[in-house]
C-alpha cells in the first residue's frame, strides 16, 4: 500500500488503449512512471494466442505532466522517527578557568595557609598575580550583586588569623569554616569563625558596615562582636586518639567515662541552647579597616587588606569547593 500511496503522487497521466475485450484483473497492477508493457493471460489460453487474437499487446502509455498543469506538487511531510540526542561536545576551559583550577589546587594541604611552605606560597602569589591581571570586573564595587552572598575563605596571608586557625591544631577542636557574608543592600559585612569539637559547636562572628570609597576598595567599620551559643551534641563520638605535639594520645580508656557523661550532655545541651548569643564590643583600635577586591567574578573573589594580606574567597555553591 505505501508502494501505491507513493505512486498516486507521481505527476501523470495514464493513457489507455481502447481494448477489444475486457479482462479481469485478480492481482493489484503496479504502474511505474516509465512505458510499460504487460502481457495478458486470457482465461481459456496462452498470452500468444491472446496476442494473436488482439494483433498486438495492449500497452499502456505514460506522460509526463507540468506542475501548472496538475498543481504545485505537494510535498509529503517526513515520517516522524526515533529522536536522537547528540550530546555537544564540553566547552574547553577558558585560561582563566585554568588559572582558577590550579589556584585552588595550590591550596590542598596548606590549612587555609596556615601550613603553607614558603615555595609554596610563592606560587600562589603567582598565581593570584597572573588572575589579577586577567581580572573579569574591574571595578568591583560598581557590581555589588557580585559581591552579594557567602563566601568561604580558602587561602589566606593574613598573619592576624593564625592564631584563630591554629586553635584547629589543639586536640578535639576542628575549625570547620571561616566565611564573610556580604549583603550589598544594606552594605553589611558578616566574619564567622565555626568550630567543632566532640562534646560541641560554636562560632565567632563580627559585624561591620562597609562605604565604597573607590571602584575596588571599601571602608569596613566593625560594630560588634557575638559568640554563638554552642549547640552541645547528643552523640558524643571520639576518635581512637589524638595527635598533640607531636604525641598521640589513645582515647580508648576515656570511652567508658565519655559514655556515661552523654545523657548529662543531652540535658545541658536543651538549656544551654536556649540562652541567647553573648555579645561584646570591639576596640576602636580595631574597629575600622579597608578592602581591595582585585579579582571578581561569580565564584572566586581575590582581596587585599591594609596589611598587605591577601584573602581567596570561593562563593557557596561553587565547584571549586570540591574541587
Amino acid at each position: 500500500m505505501s508502494i501505491i500511496s507513493q505512486f498516486n503522487q507521481f505527476p501523470c497521466r495514464t493513457l489507455l488503449l481502447p481494448p477489444q475485450n475486457q479482462q479481469s484483473c485478480t492481482k493489484s497492477c503496479l504502474l511505474l512512471p516509465n512505458a510499460y508493457k504487460t502481457p495478458f493471460k486470457s482465461i481459456n489460453g496462452s498470452a500468444s494466442s491472446m496476442q494473436n487474437s488482439m494483433g498486438k499487446r495492449r500497452e499502456f502509455k505514460v506522460r509526463a505532466v507540468d506542475d501548472d498543469e496538475w498543481g504545485p506538487e505537494k510535498k509529503s511531510e517526513p515520517t516522524p522517527a526515533g529522536v536522537v540526542a547528540v550530546a555537544e561536545p564540553p566547552e574547553e576551559p577558558t585560561e582563566i578557568d585554568k588559572l582558577k583550577k590550579a589556584l585552588v589546587d595550590s591550596f590542598s594541604g596548606t590549612d587555609r595557609g596556615l601550613r603553607a611552605s614558603s615555595e609554596t606560597r610563592a606560587g600562589i602569589v603567582e598565581l593570584i598575580t597572573q588572575l589579577e591581571a586577567k581580572n573579569p570586573t574591574p571595578a568591583p564595587t560598581d557590581a555589588l550583586s557580585l559581591l552579594n552572598g557567602k563566601w568561604i575563605l580558602a587561602y589566606t596571608s593574613f598573619a592576624g588569623l593564625f592564631p584563630l586557625l591554629s586553635r584547629g591544631t589543639l586536640p578535639l577542636v576542628k575549625v570547620e569554616e571561616i566565611s564573610q557574608t556580604i549583603d550589598s543592600e544594606n552594605f553589611t559585612v558578616q566574619n564567622s569563625v565555626l568550630f567543632s569539637g566532640p562534646l560541641a559547636s560554636t562560632s565567632i562572628t563580627t559585624n561591620a558596615k562597609f562605604e565604597v570609597r573607590s571602584p575596588k576598595r571599601v571602608q569596613i567599620k566593625f560594630v560588634e562582636g557575638i559568640v554563638g551559643t554552642p549547640q552541645l551534641t547528643d552523640s558524643i563520638e571520639l576518635p581512637e586518639n589524638v595527635e598533640f605535639l607531636g604525641q598521640k594520645i589513645d582515647l580508648t580508656p576515656f570511652r567508658g567515662l565519655i559514655t556515661s557523661l552523654q545523657d548529662t550532655a543531652s540535658s545541658v545541651a536543651k538549656t544551654i541552647s536556649s540562652q541567647p548569643p553573648l555579645k561584646f564590643s570591639i576596640p576602636n583600635t580595631n574597629a575600622e579597616s579597608w578592602l581591595l577586591t582585585t579579582y571578581l567574578d561569580d565564584e572566586l573573589r581575590i582581596s587585599r587588606g591594609d596589611g598587605g594580606s591577601v584573602f581567596v574567597l570561593i562563593k557557596e555553591g561553587s565547584s571549586l569547593l570540591t574541587s
